[in-house]
């Protein structure tokens, strides 16, 4: 077998590991919202949940509260957009910036995915580093060996059918 040499290289390749790490944990929760029957991308939930939490945000406020660059942020904002999740009006006192917020579509959303995806997604995740403790090297193993052994989907609680 070929020597895994990111994780064998500790801190040295620590960003390699965590993005590693991050894009398994985006495909499973991927999976979940696929099997919720939902036509949103994971990475388009915490501008969602931002907007929901705070009201109307400009893209520059998105941007940091997601912690991304302004870029990605109006690209995001304009798949959710498109998507009919999103709609942008310019502010009442600065006609130069626009607000974000949630449609009644991209409420419904929100309110759906907090009772039926965002549980299962967090159970999940739990369920995998719960017994997550001491040095972070040896953590990140456990939680590489925990996914390779029980995907998210697999760790994450049945979907109750019929609501």
């Amino acid at each position: 077998m070929v020597e895994d040499i990111v994780r064998t290289s500790g801190f040295l390749t620590l960003g390699s590991r965590l993005r590693r790490i991050g894009e398994r944990l985006q495909a499973d929760t991927q999976q979940l919202i696929e099997d919720a029957g939902l036509g949103i991308q994971a990475g388009q939930y915490p501008f969602l949940a931002a907007i929901d939490s705070a009201g109307p945000l400009t893209i520059g406020e998105l941007a940091q509260s997601v912690g991304i660059t302004q870029p990605g942020a109006t690209r995001t904002i304009g798949q959710l957009q498109e998507l009919g999740f999103v709609d942008m009006q310019p502010a009442p006192d600065d006609r130069r910036r626009h607000l974000v917020s949630l449609t009644e579509k991209g409420k419904w959303l929100v309110d759906f995915s907090r009772a039926e995806v965002w549980p299962r997604i967090a159970v999940a995740v739990a369920d995998l580093c719960g017994s997550l403790d001491g040095p972070l090297l040896d953590q990140l193993a456990r939680m590489e060996d925990g996914l390779a052994t029980a995907s998210l989907i697999r760790r994450a609680p049945p979907r109750e059918t019929g609501k």
